[in-house]
């Protein structure tokens, strides 16, 4: 090719170079010269033509071959793709399907200590509640006994001293002393019961209200990664 181009400038340049012909725009040339340039160039022409033509037919094979791999490895691509993805699915449905039964477990868990608790907490509570009523009957069986006591005692006193009322007097205030001390122990008895049924009451529910934040907590958990898109997660109390 790079023949053909010079051979192409050796013509320009003999032409712009001739003798120009009078009166005419036309001009002489050497025939011998501009002959065998035109040779050289008919002669390089067909060669760089095939060589072109090589060229072309290459380069429609690579570009064949090229376009080849390029299906290949996109079909090999997108073959892999699915497969990940497949696989990554997979993985996420076990992931949320393992935390989902892991939360269910630990819901049934805590309710299941949050029934417990109730259960031992109202045994309790019944427990005091009967050991309160069984003390205050007795004081005021306790009481009572002595009131009768008191009053036997007194009309026996008032039979042997029948004249003596200042002492049937003390003997019946004695009595009513005796009485009212019972009756006020007897209250006073029962309000330190039932201020420690509260306290206690009170202890369970703070534990009550703690098992059921827990168990909000792993059902807002439970929640979460199926909104998430199956995110992994832990539960913490």
């Amino acid at each position: 090719m790079y023949r053909v181009f010079e051979a192409l400038d050796e013509l320009v340049t003999i032409v712009e170079e001739a003798r120009g012909v009078p009166m005419t725009s036309g001009c002489v040339v050497p025939r011998g010269d501009v002959l065998e340039l035109l040779d050289d160039v008919r002669d390089a022409i067909p060669g760089e033509l095939d060589d072109a033509q090589d060229v072309l037919d290459h380069r429609d094979e690579l570009i064949g071959k090229a376009q080849h791999e390029l299906d290949t490895a996109t079909s090999k691509a997108r073959s892999d793709a699915d497969r990940i993805v497949g696989e990554a699915q997979h993985e996420a449905e076990r992931m949320l399907s393992e935390a989902r039964a892991r939360a269910e477990r630990m819901v049934a868990e805590a309710e299941d200590q949050a029934q417990r608790t109730v259960v031992t907490g109202r045994q309790e509570y019944e427990d005091l509640v009967g050991r309160a009523h069984a003390e205050a009957d007795r004081m005021i069986q306790a009481g009572r006994a002595g009131y009768e006591r008191a009053i036997e005692e007194g009309r026996a006193e008032q039979s042997r001293l029948v004249d003596q009322t200042e002492v049937v007097r003390a003997a019946h205030a004695e009595s009513a002393r005796v009485v009212e001390s019972a009756q006020t122990e007897s209250m006073r008895l029962r309000g330190e019961c039932d201020a420690y049924v509260d306290g206690k009451l009170a202890d369970f529910e703070d534990l009550l209200a703690h098992t059921l934040r827990s168990v909000g907590k792993g059902r807002s958990h439970l929640r979460g990664p199926a909104v998430a898109g199956a995110a992994p997660f832990d539960y913490h109390d």
